[in-house]
Parts: structure tokens; sequence; C-alpha cells
């Protein structure tokens, strides 16, 4: 086995290694609480959005209050004096994350209804509880079990008076809580209690929302609500919720339009704090089903007053510099206590205190809602990309620690290690973008380290003791050490294969470059470059190269092969095709593109010297290409193809534009016109073709009136023939000087 082989397996079982270790059935919840657990007391505490604040039922507020030390017997018209309270003060939404499933006394639940009722912006909170139904065959035999949640809403006369229910399941310890769900899928996909808050508090820019969609698609605003107080008065916050939800998983591109329209004005606070809430409520219909909660402390850094307080300042105005203000937020009211270990709403998180404190129930759910607020969620890597980093970093690490020796290696790896780790928590701080730590840095080193030592000493004790047996009789000890050693060579990168290249330019660009402000101008390229790119890469091409106007994309393999040429042409129609759309689109600045496209065989490597090289095809296939796109200009065309191309073609309508001596170049090409694919082509199409083949065959025989006619008929055919009336130009400077008799039909161009 080589030594790159050998460097290779280590690699490739460090990656490997890496990938089992992230996704084992333990490895998940290990990693991802000792990574998350990690970054969260890096960062340290940061400052709760002010739009969000928590009312606390606490032991303070129950001994204030004279009150049973047990939540749930307070008698419920507190409940509604508090709500009365808020309302008035101006809170936006009010949230109550407590159990009303049971009713206690009618007049006090009358009393908290009605304050539910005065207010119309209260949500409470409904519990779920899993339920196992059996599942019979036929013949009512048990043959397994069906797990469901069941939900189990407030007491009926407390419901009804609430503008909205919803739940917050999450799971208790001994299970770390890092995730909350948006949409509980199990229970039929509806909104958790932070979701209903958000979409109820942001219903202060629902008006902006409907606006900005109908700029995007009028259509999709049919079935909405146009008016904010309609889904106040009939309660249709929920159903609000899931026809958005809907919407937006139907059309995955929809955000992204409808954040694009978004005018913000950076010079007023409050209009900048509305953008904010509706690019967040954007976001939050664009996302998963689930979210990393991004906590913002240990308990209670969510500001918190205790419900005692706020009943003391109802009932005793304070001075308006230390009033509490409630005004434009959200208030969650819920069972919070930060110095009772054994409090029984409290959730094991990253934050958990050493003496046994958790984050409560409510604290989580102003958590969610914060995040929300903020679009602001913990936003772990792509699973795709955490597989390609992990494997990636655990194959370059094997080949590091093979192939280099031992103490550079350490310490290459160190610095690699400690600058990833200073990104990584860069990221975290600053965008709460959560990059893998622990596999990476913690254990995939050590394994790659350690596998390549040993690699390395059973590979050099035997190459040793074989080299010593074998020249033992003939060579010194000294020499033979030098022989052990291996010096690996240096390899170019450059390759010789079969490709077809296709090359772009834009037509007025000059002239544009010369009238448009430059950042206008790169706004305007920038969506024309995706214009031609998708087509390109959708056809499992490669964009090589862009300078200017001009795009060089290439397909290419090591061997030949007809499929290239024939994704190649699609490609170039496709991009004809988007280019007229752009157009359109644009109105008054057009980008009229040229297309040429060559096939054969270039070398494909690094281009350059000294310091400076690109990845770039070399060869007479990019000068030809090049040649072909340009050579559109004089023709009138849109794309042409050489004839190399045209051999490897299939299923496309192409017609024969003659034989050309392009510009620089020694031999002549065939042109020919890439039109439609065959299945697209209409008879007017196919006429064309035939009879301007009839009309060169007249042109290469010289003779001129034949060969005009057949040219004049095309002409009549396509209107404005571009090709036709390039022929007819060069027959009437034949019929004043004819070519000699040796004269083979050739059209010499000397301009590019």
């Amino acid at each position: 086995m080589s030594r790159l082989a050998k460097g290779t397996v280590i690699g490739l079982a460090t990656g490997i290694l890496g990938l089992i270790v992230s996704f084992l059935s333990v490895g998940p919840g290990l990693v991802e609480n000792l990574s998350l657990d990690l970054l969260f007391h890096l960062r340290g505490k940061r400052q709760a959005p002010g739009d969000v604040m928590i009312v606390a039922l606490d032991d303070f507020s129950a001994k204030t209050l004279n009150l049973p030390s047990q939540p749930r017997k307070w008698p419920r018209s507190l409940h509604g004096r508090l709500t009365e309270y808020l309302a008035s003060q101006g809170a936006q939404v009010i949230a109550f994350d407590i159990n009303f499933s049971e009713p206690v006394l009618t007049e006090t639940d009358q009393l908290f209804a009605q304050a539910i009722q005065k207010a119309r912006n209260v949500v409470l909170c409904e519990n779920l509880i899993k339920e196992t139904l059996p599942l019979t065959d036929k013949k009512g035999a048990v043959t397994g079990s069906l797990d469901m949640e069941k939900r189990v809403p407030p007491i009926d006369l407390l419901a009804r008076s609430s503008v909205a229910l919803a739940p917050f399941p999450l799971p208790k310890v001994p299970i770390k809580v890092n995730q909350y769900w948006m949409f509980k899928t199990s229970a039929g996909d509806i909104p958790t209690l932070p979701v209903v808050v958000f979409q109820l508090f942001a219903l202060v820019v629902y008006q902006e929302f409907i606006q900005t969609l109908s700029r995007v698609n009028p259509h999709h605003t049919i079935k909405l609500p146009l008016d904010k107080n309609e889904i106040i008065i009939e309660k249709k916050v929920k159903t609000l919720i899931l026809g958005l939800r809907t919407l937006f998983h139907e059309n995955p591109s929809l955000a992204g339009q409808m954040l694009a329209e978004i005018p913000c004005d950076e010079s007023s606070s409050g209009i900048t704090h509305k953008c904010q809430i509706l690019k967040s409520l954007i976001k939050m219909y664009q996302g998963p089903d689930s979210r990393y909660l991004n906590f913002y402390g240990p308990p209670g850094t969510i500001p918190t007053i205790s419900y005692c307080e706020v009943l003391d300042q109802l009932e005793q105005p304070a001075n308006k510099q230390d009033r509490i203000d409630f005004s434009g937020k959200a208030v969650f009211i819920g069972y919070s206590e930060r110095v009772l270990p054994n409090f029984k709403d409290g959730f094991y998180t990253a934050y958990s205190q050493p003496s046994g404190v958790d984050i409560s129930g409510v604290e989580m759910t102003a958590t969610a809602f914060a995040n929300l607020l903020e679009d602001s969620p913990i936003k772990p890597l792509h699973l795709a990309r955490h597989v390609a980093f992990i494997f990636f970093w655990g194959f370059f690490l094997g080949l590091v620690f093979y192939f280099f020796p031992t103490l550079f290696s350490l310490l290459g790896v160190m610095g690699i290690g400690l600058v990833y780790f200073g990104y990584a928590r860069y990221q975290f701080l600053s965008n709460s973008n959560w990059y893998p730590l622990i596999v990476p840095l913690f254990l995939q080193p050590p394994g790659a380290f350690f596998g390549a030592i040993l690699w390395q000493y059973t590979e050099t004790k035997k190459d040793r003791e074989n080299i010593r047996n074998a020249f033992g009789y003939y060579l010194p000890n000294n020499i033979i050490d030098q022989l052990v050693k291996n010096i690996a060579r240096k390899k170019t990168s450059t390759q010789i294969v079969y490709g077809t290249c296709l090359c772009t330019d834009a037509g007025q660009y000059t002239r544009l470059s010369e009238t448009m402000a430059p950042e206008e101008l790169s706004l305007l390229m920038n969506s024309y470059y995706k214009t031609l790119f998708k087509p390109v890469k959708k056809n499992d091409g490669i964009v090589i190269n862009i300078v200017g106007d001009s795009m060089l994309a290439l397909w290419a393999k090591t061997d030949p092969d007809p499929a290239l040429p024939n994704k190649a042409c699609l490609a170039a129609l496709e991009i004809a095709g988007a280019v007229t759309r752009f157009n359109a689109a644009i109105g008054n600045n057009p980008l009229p593109t040229r297309i040429g496209l060559h096939h054969g065989q270039v070398s494909l490597g690094n281009v350059g010297a000294m310091d400076h090289y690109e990845y770039r095809p070399t060869g007479d296939i990019v000068n030809t290409a090049s040649r072909m796109e340009g050579l559109n200009k004089y023709l009138g065309t849109d794309i042409l193809v050489t004839g190399e191309v045209m051999e490897q073609l299939n299923g496309f309508l192409a017609r024969n534009l003659g034989k050309f001596l392009l510009s620089g170049k020694s031999m002549p090409v065939t042109v020919w016109e890439l039109r439609c694919p065959l299945e697209e082509s209409t008879d007017q199409q196919t006429s064309l073709c035939n009879t301007f083949s009839q009309a060169l065959v007249a042109y290469r025989e010289q003779s001129w009136e034949k060969a005009m006619n057949f040219f004049y008929q095309t002409i009549r055919i396509n209107g404005q023939d571009g090709p036709s009336i390039f022929y007819l130009n060069w027959i009437e400077k034949f019929r004043k000087k004819p070519p000699g008799k040796t004269w083979e039909g050739i059209v010499r161009m000397d301009k590019k």
C-alpha cells in the first residue's frame, strides 16, 4: 500500500469515527449538550429584548398576599384583576402559562373570563397528554398500539373568552432541553404558545405584511383576513397561523421574495423596530417545525416581576418614574421561582444551576417568544454541511498527522483548531450560528494523532526490518536508515479532458457601463449572471470564469462522452430563453446575449505563475468557442456551435451556416445555428433550415441569382434573418468581383 493510500485510510477512519460519534443513539445528546453548554458559558449573559416581560407566581407573592403555596389554588379573580390592569396599561399580548383545565369557583371563574373577554388579547395554555390506542384487525384481535397526543384545554368558560389557546410541551428532566416545537406534528400540526403569542404580537405590522405579500403576489392574499380586528373579534389567530404556514410551505421562495420587498427606513427607530417584527414574522413561517432555544442567561435573565408587585402597583399607583411599563409588551404569566431547587415547573438546560435551580416553564416560553421576535434561534449547521465538515476535517487530520512530523502536525492542528474555535465562538456570539466543537476539536484530533502514530510506528518498524534484511549485507547502517525515509513527490494538478466549452457575451454592456452608476450596474450584472448560472448548474456544467459581461462554462470528463455537448446545448437554449425573460423584466436596459460552443480536448488545471494561479481550461477549445460567440454579431444570431459539437448532438434542430475561417485561426470550422430541441420545432423552422441549406449550396456553386432567391425566401420565412442578410451582402461583393475557381465557399473573418 502506498504512503498516500495509508494516509487516506487514516483520514477516512478519522472522518467516519467523527460521524459515528456524532450520530450514535447517545452521541447527539452528549455532543449537543457539551457543545452548547460550552458555547453558552463562553458567551455569558446577554440582554433580552425589551418587548417581553414575565409576571411570576412565586413564593414571595404567596406570602405577601397571604395565598396558598400552590399557585393553582390562588383565586382566579386575582388573575382577572391582573389581566384588567395589564390591558389598561397597554400590554400588547397577555399569555398565561398556567393550567386552568379544572373549574374552581364559578364566581371567580366568571370574573376572570370577563376580564379576558374585555382585554381581547389573552392567550391561554392548553395541556397535551399522551394516549395509547390499541390497533385491532378485522376479527377484533389487538395487533399493536398507536401513541397519540390529546389536547386538554382550559375550562370552557375561559377557553371561549380567550383570543386563542396553545400548548407548549417540553421534555422534563433528566432530558436537557435545547429545542422547542413551533408546530406539534404529533398533535395535528398545531402551533405552540410562543408562535401564537408572536403572531398576535405581530398584528401591529399585519397591514404591512398584507401589503408586502400583495406586492409579491396579490393572489396569495385572497384567503387571508385583510383587517387585524377581524382576526381578534372572530378569534382567527390559529386559523391565520395554519393558513400562512401552508402558504409558505407550498411556496418556498415566497419568504425570500417578501423579505426583498420590505422597505425599511433606518433613520427612524420605530420604523426599524416594526421592520424587524415583520421580517421575523416572515422568517418564522420560513423555518422548520422546531428550533434551538437561544437562552439569554441563567434563571431570571428575562425581566421578571413578582405577581404581588404588579397588584401593588394597581392598588397604590406610584410615580410615573417608578411605574413598571407594560405598554406594547408581551407579558407572560406563570410559575417562576429562582431559589427553590425542588420547584416543579423547572427545566434542565445549559443554565441549570449547580444548586439544582432550573429555568422555569414560563421563562422557557418567554425565551422562545423572544427568539422569534429577534429571529435569533441557535442555528446549527445544515445536516449535509455538518456531515461534510466532520468527515473532511477528520480526513484532513488523518493526512496531516500521517504525512508531517509529529511536532509540526501537533502545532499546526492546534493552531488551526484555535482559529476554528475562535471563529466558532465569534459566530455564536454575533450570529448565533452553532458550529460543532466537541467532535472536531476534542475527539477527532487525538484519534487521528494516535492512529497515525501507531500506523507509522508499525510501518516504520516493518520497513526498517525489511530494508536491513535486504541490504544489510551490502550497505552501512546509516545508508540503510536513509533508505527507510520516504520523500513524497509533488504532482501537478493539470489533466487532459474531453469537454464542451460555452462562451457568452452581453451586447450593450459597454454602453450600460458608461451610463449607469457602478452600484446600479453591479446589481444588474449580479441578476444577469444569476440568470446565466442557473441553466449551467442545472445541466451539470461548471462556471469557470466571468470577466466583465462574459461567462465561460465547461462540461468535461476524462473520457469522451456524447452527453456533454447535449447538456451544454440544452443549457445554451435555456440561457437564451432565461435572458429573454430577464430583458423583458428589466425593461430599459436589456442585455442581449450571444453564445458560442465548441467541443474537443482541453487542458484543465492550475494556470499561472509565482503567487497567482487560476483553475481554468486552456487550449483551442476555449479560443474557438470565444470566436463562435463573437461571430454572432456578424450573423445576427444568438447561439452558434461548431461542427464538432453537432457531431455529438442528438435531438436538436440546427441549421448549417457554412464554413468560416475565424479571425486568428488557420483552419476553417463548420458553423451551425442552434435553434431548439427537435420536439419543440415547428414546420416553419424546419422549412427555414431546408431553404437556407439550398441557398448555401447555390452560394458555394457561385449560382448567385439562385442563391439570392433562396436567401430571400428565408427572409420571408423568418423576417429579418441575419445569416441570409450576411450572405446577400457577400453575394453583392462577389458579383462585382467573383472569387477564384478554387474557392470552396469559405467565409474569411478578419475581425473577432
